[in-house]
């Protein structure tokens, strides 16, 4: 039997606690602000955001548009994987882009390269301790941290190397559907995998004392 990847830290609490929901809208709007440290650093989209891209090309529509339809279609791949959907599903695809917004707001544009590295990092930082507030809850992965899991749990591997496979495949699709992507693109693709592993592990030392 394959180890579940989220440990034996996860919360288990009912599902109407006060620190699930927290956590879960406060995992969202760390991803929502890391992805728009993302975006200002300005280095290349991460590869989800490639893909979306790309496939707005191909079909003539807009990325907004496009992630609706990845999620969509992530959500029909869930089923083989035996992955199934949540509240907290629903509520990835609903808050995350405001939260975006709101960053990208706050977030003025930089011209500095040193500082747009250190703000690409910081996203990715931010977005691996989403990712560790929003999972455990067990309230609904998102539809690519879904995909993630169902991948971990039905093929044994970690949490590091499904969410790199995951992310590189995405941005190689669509960087050749016409995705913009860059040097920081290929960093987010490596590196995100590691930054959730190391966050979710540090969550497992801590959650069960909530």
């Amino acid at each position: 039997m394959t180890p579940d990847p989220l440990g034996p830290g996860a919360i288990t609490r009912p599902p109407g606690s006060i620190i699930r929901w927290t956590m879960l809208f406060s995992g969202f709007l760390f991803w929502g602000v890391g992805l728009a440290l993302f975006v200002r650093a300005n280095l290349g989209l991460g590869p989800w955001d490639a893909f979306h891209q790309g496939l707005g090309k191909q079909l003539g529509i807009t990325i907004g548009t496009a992630s609706v339809v990845t999620g969509l279609a992530l959500l029909v791949l869930w089923i083989p994987l035996r992955e199934r959907p949540g509240w907290g599903t629903l509520f990835n695809a609903l808050c995350i882009g405001p939260a975006m917004d709101l960053g990208l707001w706050l977030l003025p544009p930089v011209e500095d390269l040193a500082l747009r590295w250190a703000m690409l990092i910081i996203g990715m930082l931010l977005i691996g301790l989403g990712s560790a507030l929003y999972l455990p809850p067990r309230l609904g992965a998102g539809p690519r941290d879904g995909l993630m899991l169902g991948f971990t749990r039905r093929f044994g591997w970690s949490v590091r190397r499904s969410r790199t496979v995951i992310e590189a495949s995405a941005l190689l699709i669509g960087y050749l559907m016409g995705g913009t992507a860059g040097l920081g693109t290929i960093v987010f693709a490596l590196g995100v995998g590691p930054v959730v592993q190391t966050s979710l592990n540090l969550s497992r030392r801590h959650l069960p004392h909530w």
